[in-house]
């Protein structure tokens, strides 16, 4: 089996998802790497990484200008899509990796389908239109309205979460559905008990972090749409695997608990959980994504050694003091909407029995 040398990620430590770091974190997409051109990208949602998703070269909406956000911020114009807005046509809201796995799902069901995705800069406009999704920036305001809005953006890049929530839910007529892809870390649980999607939440005003999710969540659930709490995300990535794990076994030894659980999801995963809550369209509901197969920090780097696929070795954990994590179980939503992941634990991910 070939050894993986471990990439050089800048921010390494925002690969730790915020549900299994501390009652402070927050980041829903928790990853950070170099983009295709090697510049440096901030910590955190990895919405300007250039990936690797395979594309019908008949879409539709591979023909559209990759231009759709030209103009003045303000400029109030018709929309990015062409023509009329279609009823599996689907807006999304921080096309990053876990966006840009939605559109590839979503297209494979609905191939005559446009698909647009609002971007805090235009730096990978490009990319985006050759994936099929039509770009426009934050500040464009658009009159239309989408039938399926998904928001994946981070609240790491506003200062107004919520309000970047309204605006979203603006542009969605009502029909079809609305998803917010939040975290799991609002559960109120940090001694490594169980969790399920109707554990108890932290209460609004401890922490002013997962307020923040808590806060938007409402928005989106008054408004009708729906919040699936995710899991720390995980990826295969050029040929080498994106994860929390990588920063420990660059950092050798980490000054962390080793019997903290964690809860994990494959992005592929996140994506098509995400693609199966909107297919139902659903009104009001909280979902939680998750492979029922939480692991300690300790575990899963007996698991990437057991594994042989890297170079390095990880020395050890040492902390005593850093609070424990939560056991996450997802049975409910997936008895309700008939699924299960790709990658059922983070183990058979890696090839380990």
């Amino acid at each position: 089996m070939s050894m993986v040398s471990i990439p050089k990620f800048p921010d390494a430590a925002a690969l730790i998802s915020l549900q299994n770091r501390t009652n402070n974190s927050l980041q829903v997409n928790p990853i950070s790497i170099l983009s295709s051109s090697g510049s440096r990208k901030p910590a955190g949602f990895l919405t300007s990484t250039s990936v690797s998703i395979k594309r019908k070269p008949d879409s539709p909406s591979l023909k559209l200008s990759t231009m759709a956000s030209v103009g003045a911020p303000s400029e109030v114009v018709d929309g990015p899509s062409s023509g009329k807005v279609g009823a599996s046509d689907m807006m999304i809201v921080g096309p990053g990796v876990l966006g840009r796995l939605v559109a590839e799902k979503w297209r494979e069901d609905h191939p005559g389908c446009q698909i647009v995705g609002r971007t805090v800069t235009s730096d990978h406009h490009p990319e985006l239109a050759e994936l099929g999704i039509r770009p426009f920036l934050k500040e464009t305001k658009i009159s239309e309205k989408f039938p399926f809005v998904i928001f994946c953006a981070p609240p790491s890049r506003t200062n107004d979460y919520s309000g970047d929530v309204r605006e979203a839910i603006s542009n969605w007529n009502g029909d079809g559905a609305f998803l917010f892809t939040s975290s799991s870390a609002p559960y109120d649980c940090y001694d490594n008990g169980p969790c399920d999607e109707d554990s108890p939440v932290v209460p609004i005003g401890r922490s002013p972090r997962t307020d923040v999710l808590l806060n938007a969540e409402k928005v989106v659930l008054d408004a009708g749409g729906c919040v699936v709490r995710l899991a720390g995300l995980y990826i295969s990535f050029l040929k080498s695997v994106v994860g929390a794990h990588i920063y420990w076994l660059r950092k050798g030894t980490v000054d962390a608990r080793p019997d903290h659980i964690l809860n994990l999801i494959h992005y592929e995963d996140a994506a098509s959980l995400s693609v199966t809550i909107m297919k139902k369209r659903l009104r009001g509901r909280i979902f939680l994504g998750c492979d029922n197969h939480p692991v300690s920090r300790q575990e899963v780097m007996d698991l990437v050694d057991k594994s042989g696929k890297f170079s390095e070795k990880f020395g050890a954990f040492t902390g005593t003091s850093d609070p424990l994590g939560k056991r996450l179980n997802n049975s409910k939503t997936r008895e309700e909407l008939g699924w299960e992941p790709k990658y059922p634990s983070f183990a058979q991910f890696l090839g380990v029995s």
